[in-house]
């Protein structure tokens, strides 16, 4: 099988062209290829393939097999994907995900994407219900006792399920430990994804993030996106916003005039690759 080895900020993953790649069961080959040190290794397979809703259609799938509705990272690597392989030379595009269209701007650098800009579309509550500028914070946040302790938790969904919870600091224990338990939470029936945020500035914000299926991963597109929503609505802030994460800088506004989030951030072709699946089974 041929596939390309991409990341956005250290968020990896492998791409494979579905139209060409026939392949029975993708969520069984993503936890056979994801494994770190054994195989491909990767935060999970990303399929993309023709559509008849947008340009291209992407699914993804996590280091567990289960699929993902949205990534934010995944979605401008698909971005550079498409442009670079001559699958299309548009430079604003159409990707039709589980979580609905997303709509991409590519920054072209010597005939190469560099970076991408994404409409996230309105950011929601885990109902499905619209989140503006003026939502009542005190219908989104709960508490959760996790391990003996209480956490005030935001549940924004950007199309995936999202939890964001603001520290002092963010630790090892807090994501490693905390994050895993809050991911498979009773109270979230199809899981979460957990972020740590740590405010350093009026403009600024530092997160880390346990990623439902994949465990902790070097960034997270989504995750910033809500995280900025989350601290839009706790502290009264806009404006263009710098997630610092593990693997780098992203740039996030939740605009006024529209309701969208827009994601401004890296794509990263790191090779190409053939594997013989039989010979990791």
């Amino acid at each position: 099988m041929k596939f390309t080895k991409m990341q956005g900020l250290g968020n990896d993953y492998i791409y494979v062209n579905q139209d060409e790649e026939k392949i029975d069961d993708y969520s069984e080959l993503s936890i056979l290829l994801s494994k770190r040190h054994f195989a491909v290794g990767a935060d999970g397979i990303i399929t993309i393939s023709k559509s008849d809703k947008a340009d291209f259609f992407m699914q993804i799938y996590n280091a567990d097999g289960s699929k993902g509705e949205m990534c934010g990272n995944g979605i401008r690597c698909v971005g550079k994907y498409v442009y670079d392989n001559k699958l299309t030379d548009k430079t604003h595009l159409t990707v039709d995900t589980l979580a609905g269209i997303k709509i991409l701007d590519l920054n072209i650098k010597d005939g190469k994407v560099k970076s991408v800009i994404v409409d996230m579309d309105k950011p929601l509550t885990h109902d499905g219900e619209v989140l503006t500028h003026d939502y009542d914070i005190n219908k989104l946040i709960h508490t959760l006792n996790i391990l003996g302790n209480d956490y005030e938790v935001m549940d924004i969904s950007m199309g995936n399920p999202h939890t964001v919870i603001f520290v002092d600091e963010i630790t090892d224990d807090l994501v490693l430990k905390v994050g895993k338990e809050i991911e498979s939470h009773p109270y979230y029936k199809n899981r979460t994804n957990v972020e740590f945020v740590k405010v350093i500035d009026n403009n600024t914000l530092q997160m880390r993030v346990y990623e439902r299926g994949s465990g902790e991963t070097f960034a997270c597109g989504t995750g910033s996106c809500a995280t900025v929503v989350a601290y839009a609505l706790k502290y009264k802030v806009n404006g263009l916003i710098t997630v610092k994460l593990l693997g780098g800088d992203l740039k996030i506004e939740w605009k006024l005039d529209d309701n969208h989030v827009y994601m401004d951030g890296p794509a990263t072709k790191v090779y190409d690759g053939i594997v013989d699946i039989n010979d990791l089974k």
